[in-house]
């Protein structure tokens, strides 16, 4: 497919599954449906063309994560404290399964642990809209589920940011460099973010055809220093993000402005790119399984967990509000390809994401919800 031919497919595809998503009320399933289809379109793709959308989905994932960091309202230190020790443990007893399975599917010991960190996430955004509209749900336990769903992504987040570092550029005194340079990083987001916050805040209010044009350079002009510093690009716009949850103006949140560019263009653009970078015989090779047996396994072991020894308070479903990680896989899986891993192992980690992510997705209970509303904790 030429470029024009490929355009008018995904602007099709951009107006018809969002809405085909909303009717069957599982609105989650909007991300996942581009990662397929991308796996479709990529054998149709003349280099050219894949590469153009590869670039542009790298724009669309920073607007990703910055909007990620957007969705967490982080609440007081000691209202976390019962939510962290859940969280703890629900991680620590996942990560040397998934370590398991990931060296058996062959990767190496620096790539499982990518892969762990990855697939024992939670992509909130993606399960907000179900945890929204969870039936019987006490008031505390939902403001307790969704605490532990937000510390899962924040753990994530920073695990993947020092594990793509050694993963890049192995342990030595360059890999000490690049630790600075992601501190400095993160705090120079925290420092810019406040006055960032104001100078947003009044363009907000005093601009109207221009609003979307200054976020979005506001934002990337932020991602590009931290790439200088050492932290990749879409992990300084979470921070930044992260650091700014709580800009607003006429009672809508600050990616509500940016969805114009980002949920209905750029970030879908990303996930299909996601697709078309794994090639789809890997989807029906021991791979492809091998991704569809740890899925299998994995939720089954969560099941067991929920049920006897670490129960959120939920029904026997709640604990599939935890199981949404495209997001993470697909951050996860996009270090991996561009440090150079090879694409059969960086396959096995976005389609156990996405086999959990569907599974999860359909088993819990319908919402004709937002995939992409902002949570709050």
């Amino acid at each position: 497919m030429n470029s024009i031919e490929i355009v008018v497919v995904l602007l099709l595809l951009f107006m018809a599954v969002p809405d085909a998503c909303r009717w069957l009320q599982r609105p989650a399933l909007v991300y996942p449906a581009f990662v397929v289809f991308g796996l479709l379109l990529g054998p149709l793709l003349e280099p050219e063309v894949a590469t153009m959308i590869i670039q542009a989905g790298e724009i669309g994932f920073l607007l990703l994560l910055f909007e990620v960091g957007l969705e967490i309202d982080l609440p007081r230190p000691a209202k976390l404290v019962r939510p962290a020790v859940y969280m703890a443990r629900w991680v620590l007893v996942q990560y040397p399964v998934v370590l398991a399975l990931a060296r058996f599917a062959g990767l190496g010991w620096l790539e499982s642990f990518v892969a762990a960190a990855a697939i024992t996430g939670c992509s909130v955004g993606m399960a907000h809209a179900a945890w929204k509209h969870y039936p019987d749900l006490s008031e505390n336990t939902r403001a307790f589920v969704l605490r532990v769903m937000v510390l899962l992504e924040v753990l994530t987040i920073v695990l993947l940011s020092v594990e793509t570092a050694v993963l890049g550029h192995g342990i030595s005194w360059l890999f000490a460099f690049k630790i600075i340079g992601i501190t400095l990083a993160v705090f120079l987001c925290s420092r810019v973010a406040e006055p960032m916050a104001q100078v947003l805040q009044k363009v907000l209010a005093k601009t109207t055809h221009w609003r979307l044009h200054f976020v979005a350079l506001l934002v990337l002009a932020v991602c590009a220093v931290g790439e200088r510093l050492g932290l990749a690009g879409p992990k300084t716009a979470f921070f930044l993000g992260l650091f700014m949850s709580r800009v607003e103006h006429n009672g809508k949140h600050l990616e509500e402005y940016l969805a114009p560019i980002s949920q209905r263009f750029l970030i879908p653009i990303f996930f299909v790119a996601l697709g078309t970078q794994i090639p789809l015989r890997l989807v029906f090779s021991t791979a492809g399984l091998l991704a569809a047996a740890a899925a299998a396994l994995l939720i089954a072991m969560r099941e067991v967990l929920h049920r006897r020894w670490l129960p959120s308070g939920g029904d026997a479903r709640a604990y599939l509000l935890f199981c949404p990680s495209l997001t993470m896989v697909a951050l996860a899986a996009s270090s991996m390809l561009h440090a150079g891993v090879a694409a059969e192992q960086a396959a096995w980690v976005v389609l156990t994401g996405l086999f959990i992510t569907i599974t999860a997705v359909f088993a819990l209970p319908p919402s004709a919800g937002s995939a992409t509303e902002p949570a709050s904790g």
